[in-house]
């Protein structure tokens, strides 16, 4: 049972309060070394899991966090032993495990898990919201993931009382991204790789905010869906990546990740660029009603590499770098 971990890891527990992801990355490692070193003990390697897993929740709360560490849906992490087959039915944390090492554990995902190429050799097993209990069952996981929304909630309680372990994350935000990849590298036991992992992404980040700090930030609205028409608020990883590309989301007051809004708020709100992928885009500009937009009117739409931009996982640095081309061509890379 995940849940007992040692004294050392309570004491950093109850210290957890406000860390930064920088100071909660180096956390987890510390207890991966720790979880390295009893491996030939599965209760002690089990434990520090436990540890790093409840470090990872305190990372998105100011408090401190129960001593039974919970998943998104509020629910206790609790396993027998190292997962072996892994079911994965988010892009997200697909992409994850391949990246930290646990690729070939990967055993199911859902028909949007594409990345990387080698993903695509998994088997698909339906949709990522409401699945089909009955395909997960049938690839034998011990490990079950899923995105922690209320759609799959079901799923996740009929997967526990068949004693398939499951695991929701909710990975919106670029901190949920560092938490979710801390916690994969502690369950599959390569936490120092999952650090350099996030490392890397934190330092691309850093590197493009500090060279768009000092520049106008134009305003921008992101174009996601035309019926209903939909953007981005502040509860997503692209309002992150576009404040850290220099810009600013007209939207960025609408807490929600994405909210459905009107055109005639858009014109309304007039930003000074349209963000929308290559389908958008040419909807937008062929679109009579888009007219009213003074972005749109004066050709100042901008295309999105969607394969970067569209999940907030490794590639959030390269999403930034070129949203930061997009909004600030002046600058050299």
């Amino acid at each position: 049972m995940v849940g007992k971990a040692s004294d050392a890891a309570r004491s950093q527990e109850t210290t957890c309060v406000r860390r930064s992801p920088e100071t909660l990355a180096g956390g987890v490692v510390a207890i991966g070394r720790r979880a390295a070193r009893a491996s030939r003990h599965r209760k002690g390697w089990w434990s520090a899991v436990a540890a790093a897993a409840a470090l990872s929740a305190c990372g998105a709360s100011e408090t401190a966090p129960p001593a039974t560490p919970l998943d998104d849906f509020g629910r206790p992490i609790a396993f027998a032993h190292a997962p072996a087959r892994i079911v994965s039915l988010n892009p997200t944390t697909t992409e994850l495990l391949f990246a930290i090492g646990a690729g070939d554990r990967v055993v199911g995902r859902s028909r949007w898990d594409m990345w990387p190429d080698s993903a695509r050799l998994v088997p698909a097993l339906g949709d990522a919201l409401r699945p089909s209990v009955e395909a997960l069952l049938a690839a034998r996981p011990d490990l079950v993931l899923l995105y922690a929304s209320a759609d799959n909630r079901p799923a996740a309680e009929r997967l526990e009382a068949a004693g398939i372990p499951t695991i929701g994350l909710k990975i919106d935000r670029i901190e949920h991204f560092a938490r979710a990849t801390q916690l994969l590298g502690a369950l599959t036991g390569d936490s120092l790789r999952a650090r350099t992992v996030v490392d890397t992404v934190l330092a691309t980040l850093d590197r493009v905010r500090s060279r768009t700090a000092g520049l106008e930030h134009p305003r921008v609205f992101w174009h996601i869906w035309d019926s209903p028409l939909i953007t981005i608020g502040s509860g997503s990883f692209l309002n992150e990546l576009i404040e850290v590309a220099g810009g600013t989301n007209i939207y960025a007051d609408f807490g929600e990740v994405s909210p459905a809004i009107s055109l005639e708020d858009v014109a309304r709100r007039n930003p000074d660029w349209i963000l929308a992928g290559p389908d958008g885009a040419a909807t937008i500009r062929m679109g009579a009603a888009w007219q009213a937009v003074p972005a749109v009117a004066g050709g100042r739409v901008l295309v999105v590499d969607t394969l970067l931009v569209a999940r907030p996982s490794v590639k959030l640095g390269e999403a930034a770098v070129s949203l930061a081309r997009l909004l600030h061509p002046e600058i050299r890379w």
